[in-house]
């Protein structure tokens, strides 16, 4: 049985995993049968949003590891300790914890870091072949995450287009129901809700990403 590794960055749209997103890729990897393991990283979050109000909640702390175990019920475990030589490919849904947990893009934009155990894990499962799907603002790491020269897609965003063209990737516009296959280095994207306006329009998309990784796994 195939065996993905789903990497969650907390739980929330605005500082953490994008909880529609994470959950319609664990529906469709197990409408197909699939093995998965949640993994998170054992830090701190970067901040904490009031998802009411969309403002910083000052002086409020969080771990991305143990937020993320509310989206996957207990099932996450540290990334630290992820072994890619145990898993067929790797998802990573959107959220803007991908974007300030994962690596500090909404930060530093093209200037950007990873995560170190996230770009070790990355570089193991890009060094064996195996695919990567990226969702929503995920694919903004995708040239300091697995190499220059890859086609992704975050919809049609200019700004955070032109960040990933300006670190070396190649952005493609993609609409809210399709992907973009970079067959040469295996990943795939798909926009979600950098473009969804709805949680249908985001698993248009999502189905197709994940239908495309299990069939390249």
């Amino acid at each position: 049985m195939k065996n993905i590794a789903v990497i969650l960055s907390g739980s929330g749209v605005f500082d953490g995993s994008e909880i529609y997103e994470s959950v319609l890729t664990f529906l469709r990897l197990e409408h197909h049968g699939v093995r998965y393991q949640c993994f998170a990283p054992n830090i701190e979050q970067l901040h904490v949003i009031n998802h009411l109000t969309g403002e910083v909640a000052a002086g409020e702390k969080r771990n991305v590891l143990v937020e993320a175990a509310r989206l996957a019920r207990g099932e996450v475990k540290d990334l630290a300790a992820a072994d890619a030589d145990a898993f067929d490919a790797l998802i990573i849904p959107g959220g803007f914890g991908a974007a300030k947990n994962l690596s500090d893009f909404a930060v530093n934009g093209p200037e950007c870091t990873i995560n170190e155990d996230l770009l070790r894990f990355a570089h193991a499962i890009r060094q064996a072949g195996k695919p990567v799907g990226l969702i929503c603002i995920a694919p903004a790491m995708t040239p300091k995450l697995l190499g220059t020269g890859i086609r992704c897609t975050i919809g049609t965003d200019e700004g955070v287009a032109g960040a990933i063209n300006h670190m070396g990737g190649e952005h493609v516009n993609c609409p809210v129901d399709q992907i973009v296959v970079d067959d040469q280095h295996n990943v795939i994207s798909t926009p979600a809700y950098m473009l969804a306006g709805s949680i249908s329009e985001a698993a248009s998309g999502i189905n197709r990403l994940v239908d495309e990784v299990i069939k390249r796994a």
